[in-house]
C-alpha cells in the first residue's frame, strides 16, 4: 500500500528534546535538567479562579476571540509595561498556547516559496512550524561571542527577495539571551529598510534578571510589523492550562481569527478565566517564582563554571547553555553518557538548530536542591572523563 503521508510532514525530523525524555522515563533516580516547564504548581489563586469557573457553570465556548474581559485585560497589561496598544475587539486573539498562535502567525503570512529568517539556536518548532505552513525557513547561527544575540548584519545577509518574515523568540529558549534595546532598534531598521514582518516570541517576557526586557513593538515603526505572541505558561506556571495569545494590527489578527475558527474554535474557557486572575492579581506570585529561578540561574552558572564547562550568563527565561567542547565529546555524545552513567538528563544543542552544536541545555526549572545534586553528578562525569 502507497504511504499516505504528505512530503512535507515526512522530510520533518522529529523532535530532538523527546527521545531523551522517552530515555529518562524508564530509567530510575533521574536528576532532569531537560525539561523547559516552570517545577511551580499554578498559584493558588489562579487555581481557584479555575475552579470557581467550573461551580458557576462556565463550561460552554466562548467568542473565537477569547472572552473579552481576558482581551481587555491583556491589552492594559501590554499598555502598562511596554507601552503598546491594541484594540481588544480587533488585535488581540486567545489561543491554545503560544504554539497555536505560532501556527496561526505563519499560516496567516506565508505563501508557498516565502523564505523565513530563523535565527538559532531557538525553540525546537520554529523551523518546523514555518515548513508545516508552506514556507521555507532560513536558519542563521547566532554566537556565544555576542552572548547568542542576533544582529542585524546578520539578519540582513540572510534577506532575499523571497523574505517574508523575521521569526525571534527573545529572552530565548534554549541559551537564555536576551536582545538588548540597542541592537534591537538596528534590527528594527533593517526590518523597516527590507518591508518585512516580525513574528517575536515573548512567552518569557516577565522572566528576566538585572536586565530590560524590550517589547519589539514598541519599537519605532515596528507596532504596524510585528505579531507579538506571549501566554501564561511559563511566568504564571500555567503549562497544562494551555493558554496564550497574539497580538497584531487588525487586518493580520482579522486573517489569523479566521484560521482559529476553522482549527479551534475557542480556547478553553475555564483557562480564559484563571488568566483572567492571573493579570489582575497574580503579579506577587510571578516575581516571587522570578526571584527563585534566579537564585537556581546563580547556582548552576557558577557550579558549571566551576567545573569547566564553559558558561555565558543567560539573562532571562529558565536556561543555561553551557559548552561541552572541552570534554571531546559532542553534545549528543555528552548527553547520552551523562544520562546513561549519572542520571542527569540534559539536551543536545544541536537539537536546537544550528549554532547549538557543542552546547547542552540545562533547565534550571527545577528544585534548588535537585541543581545541587545535578552539580554534584556532571562533576563527577566531567573528572572521570578527563
Amino acid at each position: 500500500m502507497r504511504s499516505f503521508i504528505s512530503n512535507r510532514v515526512q522530510q520533518i525530523p522529529p523532535s530532538g528534546i523527546r527521545r531523551f525524555f522517552d530515555i529518562a522515563a524508564t530509567m530510575k533516580d533521574v536528576v532532569s535538567l531537560g525539561i523547559g516547564e516552570p517545577d511551580f504548581v499554578t498559584p493558588s489563586i489562579i487555581i481557584n479562579a479555575g475552579i470557581d469557573s467550573l461551580k458557576a457553570g462556565h463550561t460552554h465556548y466562548t467568542s473565537n476571540n477569547g472572552t473579552t474581559e481576558l482581551r481587555v485585560a491583556i491589552s492594559k497589561q501590554l499598555q502598562k509595561l511596554y507601552q503598546v496598544e491594541y484594540d481588544p475587539a480587533l488585535e488581540v486573539l486567545i489561543t491554545v498556547g503560544v504554539s497555536e498562535a505560532m501556527y496561526l502567525a505563519l499560516t496567516a503570512i506565508l505563501n508557498p516559496g516565502d523564505e523565513v529568517i530563523v535565527p538559532q539556536p531557538c525553540f525546537v518548532s520554529y523551523a518546523a512550524e514555518v515548513s508545516l505552513a508552506g514556507g521555507t525557513p532560513v536558519p542563521i547561527a547566532t554566537r556565544v561571542e555576542n552572548n547568542f544575540q542576533v544582529t542585524a548584519d546578520e539578519i540582513e545577509a540572510a534577506i532575499t527577495r523571497h523574505t517574508k518574515a523575521l521569526l525571534i523568540g527573545y529572552p530565548s529558549n534554549p541559551t537564555g539571551a536576551v536582545l538588548e534595546r540597542k541592537t534591537l532598534e538596528e534590527i528594527a531598521k533593517v526590518v523597516q529598510k527590507h518591508d518585512i514582518l516580525v513574528i517575536s516570541d515573548e512567552i518569557y517576557d516577565r522572566l528576566v534578571y538585572g536586565i530590560e526586557h524590550v517589547c519589539f513593538a514598541s519599537l519605532p515603526g515596528m507596532w504596524e510589523r510585528t505579531i507579538l505572541l506571549g501566554g501564561f505558561s511559563k511566568a504564571y506556571a500555567m503549562t497544562g492550562w494551555r493558554l496564550g495569545y497574539a497580538v497584531s494590527p487588525p487586518e493580520i489578527s482579522g486573517a489569523m481569527k479566521k484560521i482559529h475558527q476553522y482549527t479551534i474554535m475557542s480556547a478553553p474557557t475555564i483557562a480564559q478565566d484563571a488568566a483572567l486572575i492571573a493579570l489582575q492579581q497574580g503579579d506577587d506570585a510571578v516575581e516571587d517564582m522570578r526571584q527563585r529561578y534566579d537564585r537556581r540561574r546563580r547556582l548552576i552558572v557558577d557550579g558549571l563554571n566551576s567545573i569547566g564547562m564553559k558558561c555565558f550568563e543567560p539573562r532571562g527565561a529558565f536556561y543555561a547553555f553551557p559548552s561541552v567542547r572541552g570534554s571531546g565529546m559532542d553534545d549528543a555524545e555528552f548527553a547520552e553518557l551523562l544520562l546513561n552513567e549519572e542520571r542527569v538528563a540534559v539536551i543536545p544543542g544541536r537539537a536546537f538548530g544550528i549554532g547549538g552544536a557543542g552546547y547542552v541545555r540545562c533547565s534550571y526549572a527545577t528544585a534548588y536542591e535537585k541543581i545541587e545534586i545535578a552539580l554534584e553528578r556532571i562533576a563527577n562525569f566531567v573528572r572521570r572523563h578527563g
